[in-house]
């Protein structure tokens, strides 16, 4: 019966030569969604309508370039041999957390250029950016990537998984850890957290350092499942040591900045 299992097919709309593919629509989806909920909270922090639209003009395609270069780099050995395939991103090889990099790198130079307060926008985006990092990782699933190690079909039954979801973790012959899955929820559950410490009017930065110390957490859990990750030595993963870099780095900011009276100001104060 399991050889007959079909996995989604992840081409969702085909016109001609021209393949639209699933993982670009959830991506996408993500955006736009991150996106509005970010226009509307900002709306109500007192920001003008365009800022996060002209900001994600400059963000996202250096995210992607980021993403890019940070993949490169810890497979260097590889694309040392073969240079042409640098940039052949439609092949795969992005990371996440090259992405975050870039995109906080930019944030930071545009909140400077307009006069804006980087930790305002960065709070006010933390429940957008982690919601759409939960929607991005089913692109993951529908591609039957980023998963864990090989599991049993009882395991997954057990559970209490939708019978799409087991089947779309039968790969090759074997069935897989959904690890996307369990990334997923995570960043949805840190979505909705965020969403109430809002109400509890925190100080400016620390709902953005708490989506950094959430997200850091999970991913060093689901990390350690995955099959495919990028690797610094033999036994130690790229992301693990960054999510314990960032979990560190975030606590240590959060301290810093109370101490040093650079957080007084609490995320509802209206200003810049």
């Amino acid at each position: 019966m399991e050889k007959n299992i079909q996995p989604i097919d992840p081409v969702a709309i085909a016109l001609g030569p021209i393949q639209i593919h699933w993982y670009g629509v959830i991506i996408g989806f993500g955006i736009v969604l991150a996106l509005v909920l970010a226009m509307r909270e900002g709306d109500r922090r007192g920001l003008e309508k365009d800022t996060f639209p002209d900001l994600l003009l400059w963000a996202i395609p250096i995210a992607i370039i980021s993403a890019r270069i940070y993949y490169v780099i810890f497979q260097w050995d590889y694309y040392s041999q073969n240079l042409s395939d640098i940039p052949k991103i439609w092949q795969g090889g992005i990371a996440i957390h090259g992405a975050l990099i870039g995109a906080v790198v930019t944030t930071y130079i545009f909140t400077k250029k307009k006069g804006l307060s980087f930790w305002k926008l960065a709070d006010i985006a933390a429940p957008s950016i982690i919601l759409g990092q939960g929607i991005g990782r089913w692109g993951n699933f529908i591609n039957q990537e980023a998963h864990g190690g090989e599991v049993s079909r009882a395991f997954l039954e057990s559970l209490y998984l939708p019978e799409f979801i087991i089947n779309q973790m039968y790969i090759r012959g074997t069935y897989y850890h959904p690890t996307f899955l369990y990334e997923s929820v995570w960043n949805i559950v840190g979505f909705f957290i965020l969403l109430a410490l809002r109400k509890v009017n925190l100080r400016r930065g620390e709902l953005f350092l708490t989506y950094v110390i959430w997200y850091s957490i999970g991913r060093f859990f689901v990390e350690g499942l995955r099959t495919d990750s990028l690797m610094l030595t033999e036994y130690l993963r790229i992301a693990q040591t960054i999510s314990i870099v960032l979990i560190i780095g975030a606590v240590a900011i959060w301290v810093y900045r109370r101490i040093k009276g650079f957080a007084n100001e609490r995320y509802l104060d209206k200003g810049m």
